[in-house]
């Protein structure tokens, strides 16, 4: 097997905080990192290191890539030849002088409550599109008119500084002046005053990104893709590829996946740790990690059942070590403490 594991948020993005790398205790992990064959990935100068472009990158897709469309198809909807935006429910506060944005898994929102919200941006903005909540904390936004522009991912965003929600270009004026009806009309929600009565984060705002249509041809050399992420496994179902849920283990995924194909994992357990600064969650879920990926891996890799390309989207760029058996024989490569390899990449240097 050709196994490539993609995982956001591989490492910790303070290399400074001795506290959270304290006592991590990952050797396998820090033995594939040692000895793998650094391969980050190349990046036009305006993409991001996130998981969406990292997902896209890996289906060959880098520059505008329609991610709603995309999305839409993994959650099962089919986006036909029209264009999305996706239009995903958040919460900004003020917080020390700075417009912090939380996410609709944050919010915590309920099925009902997104179909009310929807159903009520619908009736108001039925002549610009068609709002619909294919997940309670994922919403769509047809569009009735061609909307070219660029805004970074939702998860390059959640638990960060808005700094703007839309480009300040004249082709995005109708844009913005959808967003700004569309957060009066929440906030005099009957759902969103509830919300306020109990003390719970409101959806004052909505993030628009990915628009496009879906792409057509797309093409991919994956045998299979195992992934909880929509956006993956709607690529998957654009590129006519099998798609299947993210297995709890490698040991899982050999049951699920035989023979000799290229496989694509996507593991997204660190990723709201670190969009939320949750550092006990992080050292708990790089320990699951280790437990019931790492170690068996480097087994597999010894005994030359599976070669893997490791894939981190971080926030020091979007990493990869590619390890095969003979990788593993690399002895003079000494495993190093995770701190330590998360100050030589802030530094700029080989891990």
């Amino acid at each position: 097997m050709r196994l490539t594991l993609l995982i956001p948020e591989l490492i910790w993005p303070e290399p400074g905080d001795a506290e959270t790398f304290a006592g991590l205790a990952c050797p396998a992990l820090a033995t594939l990192l040692a000895r793998g064959r650094r391969a980050d990935a190349a990046r036009s100068p305006n993409t991001a290191a996130t998981f969406d472009a990292a997902i896209a990158r890996a289906f060959g897709l880098d520059r505008a890539v329609p991610y709603a469309a995309l999305r839409l198809l993994g959650e099962g909807l089919d986006p036909g030849e029209q264009l999305w935006a996706c239009a995903d429910p958040v919460h900004l506060r003020f917080h020390q002088e700075r417009l912090i944005l939380a996410d609709g898994t944050r919010i915590e929102i309920s099925a009902a409550e997104a179909e009310a919200l929807t159903g009520e941006l619908n009736r108001f903005f039925g002549d610009v599109g068609e709002f619909r909540a294919a997940a309670p904390e994922r919403w769509y936004l047809r569009l009735s008119a061609a909307a070219d522009f660029e805004t970074p991912p939702l998860s390059a965003m959640a638990g960060r500084r808005v700094d703007r929600q839309l480009p300040e270009e004249g082709r995005t004026a109708w844009l913005r002046k959808l967003l700004n009806e569309a957060q009066m009309l929440l906030h005099g929600h009957a759902v969103n005053e509830a919300r306020a009565d109990a003390g719970r984060m409101t959806v004052n705002s909505l993030w628009l990104w990915g628009p496009g249509a879906l792409p057509r041809g797309l093409q991919s050399d994956w045998s299979a893709v195992c992934s909880d992420h929509p956006l993956a496994r709607g690529m998957a179902r654009c590129a006519g590829v099998p798609a299947h849920a993210a297995p709890a283990g490698f040991a899982a995924l050999e049951k699920q996946v035989s023979g000799d194909g290229k496989v694509l994992v996507t593991l997204e357990s660190l990723l709201r740790a670190v969009q939320y600064e949750d550092a006990e969650a992080w050292r708990d879920g790089l320990a699951a990690l280790e437990r019931d990926w790492f170690a068996p891996l480097v087994a597999a890799i010894r005994r030359g059942r599976v070669s893997l390309d490791l894939r981190a989207s971080t926030i020091y760029g979007e990493l990869g070590w590619e390890v095969g058996r003979g990788e593993l024989w690399r002895f003079w490569q000494r495993p190093q403490p995770l701190q330590a390899v998360a100050q030589a990449l802030a530094e700029g240097g080989s891990a």
